[in-house]
């Protein structure tokens, strides 16, 4: 176990100063109290899928930039504030995308660009994400520069500068985000080096990951966990699969070799366009998406017996009652 120099400060973890053996026995308990609440599960007890490493497995990082002796420094929010912490060696981070995103502010001072003030509504720097994928072996890095202003003084220096430091950078976007929210991008995307997304391998296939994309931030986890769903299916090559909030078409995608179909449904319209680039990327004439929501599209089968399988990974907020029994009374 690492102990983290920034855990009081930060508040981004909650469990990092704790051994892992107890952060596995917390989430069991927490687990367990959920389908206890179950009848005929009070004594569930779940299987244990232990990580290779709970270290530097984040594969989608994002950094905050500030002020800190008149110098741009890069980090993430105290918990509840708007006090930027300096944080360039996250243990949960991917470290190479915490350097590409320290080395932004690094060059920010010689370029002369301000750090964004949260409070006051001014400056010009707000916020870099970075993204991780791996390809054909070959690790690759999308970048995101958020920006309050709409001009990027000398933009295609800073890009030669960036890259330069960090050939592993495939592509850069600017997003241009004035407005004083907590959403960090909005929808003012600019490609301002490269293709504009990256490709990451996953059991087989190929994924394109764009700036917005909904992509599993743990690759190993997502993995085994992508693998088991596989497996609980048991499919056999006869299965119209219905995946739900089926995001850029993930899951869904490793079913396609197993079932006869698949079919994703997929509220977020770019998401959907994800999906429909990853079909064609990996070549799957057995999959369609549609863009609608879950429980008014499966509600409107009206019972019909139109798939074998559900599969449903929702969002944050779940899925909802009227979906789950339109699934339990559709044959």
């Amino acid at each position: 176990m690492f102990n983290c120099p920034h855990a009081k400060k930060c508040g981004g973890c909650s469990y990092n100063n704790i051994p892992y053996e107890k952060q596995l026995e917390k989430k069991e308990g927490r687990v367990r109290g959920l389908f206890a609440q179950l009848p005929g599960y009070k004594s569930f007890k779940p299987d244990r899928i232990i990580a290779t490493s709970p270290y530097h497995y984040r594969n989608k990082v994002h950094g905050v930039l500030g002020f800190k002796n008149s110098r741009i420094i890069s980090g993430l929010y105290s918990e509840d504030s708007h006090h930027v912490v300096s944080v360039t060696d996250c243990l949960i981070e991917d470290e190479d995308a915490s350097a590409v995103i320290a080395g932004v502010a690094e060059l920010a001072g010689p370029f002369k660009y301000t750090a964004f003030d949260e409070d006051r509504g001014r400056g010009f720097l707000r916020h870099v994400l970075v993204r991780v994928a791996h390809s054909d072996g070959v690790k690759k890095l999308l970048v995101v520069i958020v920006t309050a202003l709409r001009e990027f003084p000398r933009k295609n220096d800073f890009v030669k500068a960036l890259t330069g430091r960090f050939p592993m950078i495939e592509t850069i976007i600017w997003n241009y985000n004035p407005k004083r929210t907590s959403m960090v991008l909005s929808d003012n995307n600019t490609v301002i080096y490269g293709p504009g997304y990256i490709v990451d391998d996953m059991l087989g296939l190929r994924f394109a990951i764009s700036a917005g994309s909904f992509y599993q931030v743990n690759h190993e986890g997502a993995e085994r966990m992508y693998s088991l769903a596989r497996d609980l299916a048991g499919l056999t090559g006869k299965e119209r699969v219905l995946d739900a909030y089926c995001g850029t078409g993930t899951i869904g995608m490793l079913m396609c070799d197993k079932a006869e179909s698949v079919m994703g449904v997929e509220l977020c319209e770019s998401a959907v366009r994800d999906a429909v680039f990853n079909k064609k990327l990996n070549k799957l004439k057995n999959y369609r998406v549609l863009c609608a929501d879950a429980t008014k599209y499966i509600t409107g089968l009206r019972g019909e017996n139109a798939f074998d399988v559900v599969i449903m990974d929702p969002p944050r907020a779940g899925s909802t009652p009227a979906f789950i029994d339109a699934v339990v009374h559709s044959g």
